[in-house]
């Protein structure tokens, strides 16, 4: 701590996740001296990749796998992973629902293959999606903008909003007739653990459905360790530092800087900031509630798993929660503080379109969320495997080995995540635009100098960026006089 305490720099990052690099990178290429203090003893945050000990050669990812938002993000794009060499899979199918009696519905790449599969109700899905997927951008400026701004292409905003409002309310189940388009939808409703219907819940679900059509899912090959590593050597290469195993208690732990970002629960910002912070800043921070929370299993298999409909193993995501109504049901039990019979999960496979996924041995990766109330301990393996043993019979035949971690204990690997709540706080209408707290400037610290870049600021969770960027084009305006934004390309 002593070493950091006498270093001189412009800027201090607290906290490697996807915002924090983002932040760093900025800053750093504009010319400022920045040093990032994490933690943990890798960076990374949501997005690493590690060997977890349960098979040899066999790495899991520890929160974020998939990553739709990685080609969407207008920071990421800007910063050009692809080129760096981060290759992004996109899998032929980007999700899928498998449903009771051996049916599925899946969504491909392809709007007009998916509406094909979903018979009588292919023309509603083509109408519901289809104005989204034509115009990404669009969809991307209105869902991950920095909800301060007016977006860009208001038609593809009004489009958006209808239909938020539509399947965020009573009137969502006016559209399909098909349990299989039903569910398709709600199942990636399902990433914004949150009530369904809910306008929270829509406009996750039709933000993800759009760009499954318009960019794809894509899987990084080798894990999403790929795209914090390439964030962390171009902040290396314009002088950026890391460290790394070093928990910040308090401010003055750190080097004298003019900027302060933090990639941190605003709790840990107010617990960092002691009583520098007004005392009305700080119980508005302490007001931001937390959200409902997921538990991680993680499984390696000696095959693939064999689903009933044999389409699903097409997809890199699977949602594994059965009709709307079952998993309507799971997440009201969930938001009632009570766990599921059968919970709403979240699977990906990797080696769908990653070979280098597997081991020497042929063993594979096989990813796992369950959705549980916050701060629960229960263990879900059993739970997790049982619903997945439901779509794909023989499936405990091929798992050798699975570990837990509930959601309890998430917050040990990221303090970003109490209680297990992976969404860094409450995800609801009004959160998304008082994020963390109602204020003008939503990346303000509550101090000069000092600024909220996780994913507890607009525009909200994933593999993004954003916050990150937003909160340091705000440093560099006030702090630096810097009024333009630096050139991200390689």
């Amino acid at each position: 701590m002593i070493a950091i305490r006498s270093t001189e720099v412009d800027a201090v990052v607290v906290g490697s996740g996807p915002g924090g690099l983002a932040a760093a990178v900025t800053l750093a290429r504009a010319g400022l001296s920045v040093l990032v203090v994490e933690a943990q003893d890798t960076i990374g945050g949501g997005a690493r990749t590690l060997d977890l000990g349960l098979a040899d050669g066999v790495v899991h990812d520890l929160c974020s796998a998939v990553h739709p938002l990685a080609l969407a993000s207008p920071f990421l794009r800007a910063f050009g992973l692809e080129e760096r060499g981060v290759e992004l899979l996109a899998p032929e199918a980007s999700y899928a629902q498998p449903l009771d009696g051996g049916r599925a519905a899946v969504a491909y790449r392809s709007i007009e293959r998916t509406a094909d599969g979903l018979g009588q109700d292919g023309v509603a899905w083509r109408r519901l999606l289809g104005p989204l997927a034509a115009h990404p951008e669009g969809l991307v400026d209105i869902a991950l903008g920095d909800r301060r701004s007016l977006p860009g292409d208001l038609a593809t905003a009004v489009r958006y909003g209808l239909r938020v409002l539509e399947q965020g309310s009573a009137l969502w189940g006016s559209r399909f007739r098909t349990e299989e388009a039903a569910a398709l939808l709600t199942g990636v409703a399902a990433h914004a653990i949150a009530p369904m219907p809910s306008l929270a819940s829509a406009g996750a679900a039709l933000l993800l459905a759009g760009l499954a059509h318009g960019y794809g899912w894509p899987i990084p090959r080798g894990g999403s360790q790929a795209i914090t590593d390439a964030l962390a050597a171009d902040l290396l290469a314009h002088g950026g530092s890391i460290v790394t195993g070093t928990e910040v208690r308090d401010l003055d732990e750190l080097p004298r800087a003019r900027a302060y970002l933090f990639d941190t629960s605003p709790r840990t910002l107010v617990r960092v900031l002691g009583r520098r912070l007004p005392t009305r800043t700080a119980r508005s921070f302490l007001r931001f509630p937390s959200g409902n929370a997921a538990a991680k299993v993680d499984f390696v298999l000696s095959g693939p798993v064999p689903w009933t409909c044999p389409e699903v193993a097409l997809a890199g995501t699977v949602h594994v929660g059965g009709s709307r109504a079952q998993m309507a049901a799971a997440e009201a039990a969930v938001a009632a503080g009570q766990h599921a019979p059968r919970p709403m999960v979240l699977l990906s496979d990797p080696t769908t379109v990653d070979a280098t996924r597997f081991s020497e041995r042929g063993l594979r990766p096989l990813w796992t969320y369950a959705h549980v109330p916050n701060s629960s301990t229960l263990d879900l393996t059993e739970a997790v495997t049982a619903q997945i043993e439901r779509f794909a019979p023989g499936f405990r035949d091929v798992v050798v080995a699975a570990r837990c971690t509930p959601a309890a204990r998430m917050s040990e690997h990221n303090a970003n995540y109490p209680g297990g709540d992976i969404a860094g706080g409450a995800v609801s209408l009004y959160r998304m635009f008082a994020r963390p707290r109602p204020a003008l400037d939503p990346f303000s610290g509550g101090l000069p100098g000092v600024f909220l870049c996780s994913a507890s600021v607009p525009p909200g969770p994933g593999v993004h960026g954003l916050g990150g960027w937003y909160a340091a084009t705000r440093a560099l305006r006030s702090r630096f006089g810097i009024t333009a934004s630096p050139s991200l390309a390689p």
